[in-house]
């Protein structure tokens, strides 16, 4: 069996599901090919991706808010969006995945779901396709008719996935899309030894997601402000997050950047909250370290409608501004969070996707 999955270098959030549905799927016995969407959909299609999602000024901020409201919000715009996703690139995305021979593909990236589902609606693509779905809400693009399986990571997505691709469509949520280390993170006192932590002092993790975006400053500022309190501040990929971080608290030891990490069990495990600016997968894997998680500095786009989630289904605390921020990490820090270990009854997707779309023999 060959299972092509397609992704999308935007950050880490569609990548790092992509790599480990991979190498589960390896660990069963099936060859898994990892494909860049975007580069295959052609320069053109990842130069005007990628370059409408600079997050670094304030017109960048307002041009992925004006794309946001048009392609999701916007009637009028939103069926002529799903067209324009679904028809530009088509050829080399198609092509691509095609030269793989797959059995079943798989996307983790919303733009390339909107044009799989519309091949597999047409015919012209000819197999089975799967959608993972890490964001908790605004699924217009992650969920559509033509998808035969969506693997969604919080079960509070399925109602919004079924009204987006029928009612009928086929959904399971899943756990196996984050590191293997939170299927076991190590216990808080364990974790701040490693990190050389001191047991007693509030700790707390800044992230502005993979490439460091929002207002990360202003969480560290918050935390600081808290007595003692440690703060860990992830700055994903983006080297002028670093350096600001570096140039603001160069004098504070209790400020420690961090670049791009793979010890976020350790980390989480570590903290008592996460102030986080993109949502996504690492909200998740707070709740499953018993790490309180605030979204804070960001709200762009789809963050707004996912902010509005996680506030309905208690999963994480929003701040607006800073006042709120300060309110809301007061209130996380008076009161330890219990690990959500709900997540580890939830099936792996390597296995949910081999039983549901695996061919016949």
């Amino acid at each position: 069996m060959r299972v092509c999955i397609v992704t999308a270098s935007i950050g880490a959030g569609h990548d790092l599901p992509a790599e480990r549905l991979a190498e589960a799927l390896g660990r069963r016995g099936v060859q898994a090919q990892v494909l860049d969407g975007l580069r295959a959909a052609g320069p053109l299609a990842e130069r005007l991706i990628l370059g409408g999602s600079s997050f670094e000024t304030v017109a960048g901020n307002r041009a992925y808010d004006a794309a946001y409201w048009l392609l999701q919000e916007f009637p009028p715009t939103r069926g002529l969006g799903g067209w324009m996703m679904g028809e530009f690139g088509r050829r080399g995305l198609l092509g691509a995945v095609g030269r793989s021979r797959p059995d079943v593909v798989v996307s983790t990236y919303p733009g390339a779901t909107e044009a799989l589902a519309r091949a597999r609606r047409s015919g012209r693509l000819p197999v089975p396709l799967a959608s993972v779905i890490t964001d908790l809400a605004a699924l217009g693009l992650w969920a559509a008719p033509g998808v035969d399986l969506h693997l969604v990571t919080h079960p509070e997505s399925i109602p919004e996935v079924r009204a987006r691709a029928g009612a009928g469509t086929r959904v399971h949520a899943v756990r196996g899309f984050n590191p293997a280390g939170f299927a076991n993170p190590p216990s808080r006192a364990a974790a701040r030894a490693r990190l050389g932590l001191p047991g007693g002092a509030p700790v707390v993790l800044a992230s502005g997601g993979g490439w460091g975006i929002g207002d990360v400053l202003g969480a560290v500022e918050a935390a600081r402000a808290v007595d003692g309190c440690h703060v860990l501040v992830l700055c994903g990929s983006s080297p002028g997050l670093r350096e600001r971080v570096d140039a603001r608290f160069a004098d504070d030891a209790l400020v420690r950047p961090l670049g791009f990490t793979d010890q976020m069990p350790v980390l989480m495990a570590a903290a008592d909250v996460l102030i986080h600016s993109t949502a996504g997968l690492t909200v998740l894997e707070a709740a499953i370290c018993g790490c309180h998680a605030i979204s804070y500095g960001w709200g762009r786009g789809h963050l707004r409608a996912n902010n509005r989630a996680y506030e309905r289904f208690g999963l994480a605390h929003v701040a607006a501004d800073r006042p709120a921020l300060d309110a809301a990490l007061a209130r996380c820090l008076a009161e330890r969070r219990p690990r959500d270990d709900a997540w580890l009854d939830l099936p792996e997707a390597a296995d949910v996707l081999l039983g549901e779309l695996a061919p016949a023999g």
